[in-house]
């Protein structure tokens, strides 16, 4: 600890809600429970749409570019295993196409003017960590800054925290810390960079229409933060409900 100073291990709240998003920048998956891995939660942004003709260094088709990719939303087998990758798409008109077919591929072409292909990558495809962490308190402040009431979802996180004491941006805090999560056998995840927002949180996930002033508002208020990313120091099972520890 900087300074020599002790670690302090204290309890800041519990698992509010858990998220994952099998297909990058598709509609998401709220869950009870994940298991998480040394790659984040199992099945989270395990696929994405590549643009085959991209010429950077990010070829990943997301909402900031096609905001109504939000509204695409992965199906899986209703008695699939935990984690399993989707195996169907349902598109916002209701039309449902199978992940890798080709239908899926020209559908989107259609409405992005640009060709893409169904990518998977076992360890996942994430912008900067592969576990994210958001408290309850930081979005309401948001939401009071644009003067709207936000879904947790354009933020896109894996764990929303409801925390034992209101405070804002307390996740500013946390940075080099680590957050244990149930008890002593649970997973834990050391926390490595504050989530620097794009525009992603202005889209509406109902609705895919964009509201600028939130991106606004995280910038004014925040320096752009909120948020936080975490790589995972030990797996383990994450539930709705279960305390979480910050050791310092």
């Amino acid at each position: 600890m900087p300074g020599g100073g002790p670690s302090v291990n204290l309890v800041i709240g519990e698992v509010e809600a858990i998220f994952r998003y099998p297909i990058k920048s598709m509609g998401g998956e709220r869950v009870e429970s994940a298991e998480v891995g040394w790659h984040g939660l199992e099945g989270d942004r395990r696929l994405a749409l590549r643009r085959t003709k991209a010429q950077n260094g990010f070829p990943w088709l997301t909402a900031t570019k096609m905001p109504e990719l939000l509204l695409f939303s992965p199906l899986r087998h209703p008695d699939g295993a935990d984690g399993e990758l989707p195996a169907r798409v349902r598109t916002p008109e209701g039309n449902e196409f199978a992940v890798f077919s080709e239908e899926l591929a020209a559908d989107v072409e259609n409405r992005h003017s640009e060709p893409v292909e169904m990518t998977h990558l076992r360890h996942g495809i994430f912008d900067d960590a592969c576990i994210s962490v958001i408290t309850s308190d930081t979005i309401r402040e948001v939401g009071r800054l644009a003067g709207l009431q936000l879904d947790v979802r354009r933020f896109r996180p894996n764990i929303l925290i409801r925390l034992s004491e209101t405070s804002t941006f307390a996740e500013n805090d946390w940075l080099g810390g680590q957050l244990s999560f149930g008890d002593a056998s649970g997973p834990r995840v050391s926390l490595t960079m504050l989530d620097d927002r794009c525009a992603m949180v202005n889209y509406d996930p109902h609705s895919a229409r964009a509201a600028p002033d939130v991106l606004k508002s995280i910038v004014r208020a925040n320096d752009n933060k909120a948020g936080i990313y975490g790589s995972v120091v030990r797996t383990g099972r994450v539930e709705v409900g279960q305390s979480i520890r910050l050791k310092r």
